[in-house]
Order: structure tokens, then C-alpha cells, then sequence
């Protein structure tokens, strides 16, 4: 099973140029094969986004805009990282619960998925999780 520490922070390539950077997600340089984008945005204050785990799906959770806080727990050890650079992103292995919250104004949260949506993959109690665990 993996744990926090399987959960690494992954450098984006990053191109700069005086019209700005741009940077790039892709092919090889991808811990995995990208198959779902989405974001969340408009966050209200004091909100809290996540609060499950996956069976088999793996993240890559970026701040595109903004800052916020990213709690793993793996069952034993909890880790908060916190992700304020576009071109940084947290990667997010199986079987790791993750809570996101202190969001700043503007904050949008950028994730990458393995695979399509399905909602057999989630765990979204957190007693639940425990037991998946075991």
C-alpha cells in the first residue's frame, strides 16, 4: 500500500519568455498516462475540497492560480503540503485520503487523473478508508 511518502511533489517543465511562461504536462514526463483535467475554482472562504481517497486512481493536484494546502493521510502518518507555483504539483498515489482547504482569494485547483471518472473508485468515508487500509 502506499503511503505519504509515496506522494511526491513533481516539477512541470516550464518555458519562459517575456510574453510570460508557459508550462507543459506530458508524454514521458508524466507519472502517468492523463486521462481526466478538471478544476475547481470560485472557492468560497473557509471551504474545504477533497475529504476521500482513491482505490486505484492517481492525482496530480496543482494550484493554477492562487495557493492552498493539501493534507495526505495514508492511515498512519498525516503530511501538509502546500502548493502556491503552477509549474509544481503534488502527485497523489492510491489509497491516500487527501483534504484541501486554506484557499487564497482566487485560488484555482488544477488535477490531473489517471483515468475517466468512476465512483466505484472512491472512498469517501473516512472510517471506511481506515478499514480499506487494513
Amino acid at each position: 500500500m502506499n503511503s505519504v511518502e509515496d506522494c511526491i511533489l513533481i516539477n512541470i517543465p516550464q518555458i519562459n519568455s517575456e510574453a510570460g511562461r508557459l508550462s507543459v504536462a506530458q508524454g514521458s514526463k508524466m507519472p502517468f498516462d492523463v486521462k481526466r483535467v478538471y478544476y475547481t475554482y470560485d472557492i468560497p472562504s473557509g471551504a474545504e475540497r477533497g475529504g476521500h481517497a482513491h482505490k486505484a486512481l492517481q492525482q496530480l493536484i496543482i494550484a493554477a492560480s492562487g495557493s492552498f494546502e493539501v493534507i495526505i493521510d495514508d492511515g498512519h502518518s498525516c503530511k501538509s503540503i502546500f502548493l502556491n507555483k503552477p509549474n509544481i504539483g503534488l502527485l497523489v498515489k492510491p489509497g491516500i485520503w487527501r483534504e484541501i482547504n486554506n484557499f487564497s482569494s482566487g485560488s484555482v485547483v488544477l488535477v490531473l487523473a489517471s483515468d475517466v471518472y468512476t465512483e466505484s473508485d472512491y472512498i469517501r468515508n473516512y472510517e471506511d478508508f481506515k478499514l480499506h487500509k487494513k
